[in-house]
């Protein structure tokens, strides 16, 4: 065994090393203080450090990496076989088992990174802590109320906003990436704790893939960008930037970033994310109001103005392309079992908790 062990010593080193920062954290996440105190102090300055550094290039570094990584990992495979069919038959066994146990140590790199410089966070004092804004379970008639008034705002200012000949929301996304480092400035001025100096989001070329695999956006922590996609719907390009953007803050939670989202994109000011924050806090609220009440759902959809339906119609058409494919199976069933090792227990479907969480903030002001 010690022979076996020294044989390869090096990768056998690395994987212990592995471990032991898997196992750590595994220990360590149910410590909040440990968390907030690693988050903070750690975790947080070298992202945003490095997305500083990131972010004095046009193109997004997180793309460029995960291309990077898919040949890598071609590469490898191709040589790793090519290289145990060279072999001497006695040693081919041999050199199997270090190719794979390479493989193994690099991608579990991979994830004890992850899980410390992004992980970690899911573990540490969430926005509804931090400004009492909880979601807890709503009354119906709470839920409708809130639901028409988002309608409201919705059709209000789908006026506002550059359309084409077909009447679809035409704003262009050049615009609304310039703008998106300013998104958050009216937020921040009512929740202090999310001051952040923003550096706007990055567009990914290759957002076909993202649509592919059901993605409108993604902030990566092994570079500090957000980045979002430039193939879907330009109408929800506002509110995913705004989404993406409060990730960069430090909160995990796709539901809360969600919530920040629409609340960052309809107090800025700007009439392209305002529009876009209705719209997707619309489209939430709507969907959670049909389960409960179709035909009351049905009475504020048909009381939209055409130009509203206009969006809907081309977001659902665009997405229905896509729908149960298997890449898109994949891609949700991988994303939801990452939510729920972190903590996340209902999983893609925590995105639904969003709606708690502004019927809770918009009740009281709608009653008003």
């Amino acid at each position: 065994m010690k022979n076996f062990f020294l044989r390869h010593k090096k990768l056998h080193l690395w994987l212990l090393a592995d471990l032991v920062l898997l196992v750590l954290f595994a220990l360590l996440r149910g410590s909040r203080a440990a968390m907030n105190g690693f988050v903070s102090n750690f975790s947080t300055p070298i992202r945003r450090f490095i997305g500083k550094l990131c972010y004095r290039v046009d193109f997004s570094v997180a793309e460029l990496l995960c291309v990077l990584l898919v040949l890598t990992v071609i590469a490898y495979v191709i040589w790793s076989v090519a290289a145990v069919a060279r072999a001497e038959k006695e040693k081919r066994g041999r050199r199997a088992y270090t190719a794979v146990l390479g493989a193994a140590c690099g991608a579990l790199t991979l994830g004890a990174v992850f899980c410390w410089f992004w992980g970690a966070d899911y573990y540490t004092d969430s926005f509804q802590e931090q400004s009492g804004i909880c979601a807890q379970p709503v009354a119906a008639e709470d839920l409708l109320r809130v639901t028409l008034y988002f309608a409201q705002q919705t059709a209000l200012t789908a006026g506002s906003v550059d359309r084409d000949e077909n009447g679809v929301f035409a704003v262009p996304r050049e615009e609304i990436l310039a703008e998106s480092p300013y998104a958050y400035d009216a937020l921040e001025e009512q929740f202090p704790f999310l001051t952040f100096d923003d550096l706007g989001v990055k567009p990914i070329r290759l957002s076909r893939v993202m649509s592919a695999l059901d993605f409108t956006g993604v902030y990566c922590p092994y570079t500090g960008e957000s980045n979002v996609n430039m193939d879907s719907p330009a109408c929800m390009l506002p509110a995913t930037a705004a989404h993406e953007m409060a990730h960069q803050r430090g909160y995990a939670s796709e539901q809360e970033c969600n919530f920040l989202g629409i609340l960052a994109a309809t107090t800025c000011g700007n009439d392209a994310y305002v529009y876009s924050g209705w719209l997707l806090g619309y489209i939430y609220l709507g969907n959670a109001l049909y389960r409960v009440a179709p035909d009351t759902y049905w009475a504020i959809r048909r009381a939209l103005p055409e130009t509203v339906e206009a969006d809907l119609a081309e977001n659902s058409a665009y997405w229905d392309q896509f729908r149960d494919t298997a890449a898109q199976k994949v891609s949700n069933k991988v994303y939801d079992g990452m939510l729920k090792a972190y903590g996340q227990e209902q999983g893609i479907q925590s995105y639904g908790t969003v709606v708690d969480m502004l019927v809770v903030y918009y009740r009281d002001m709608v009653k008003n």
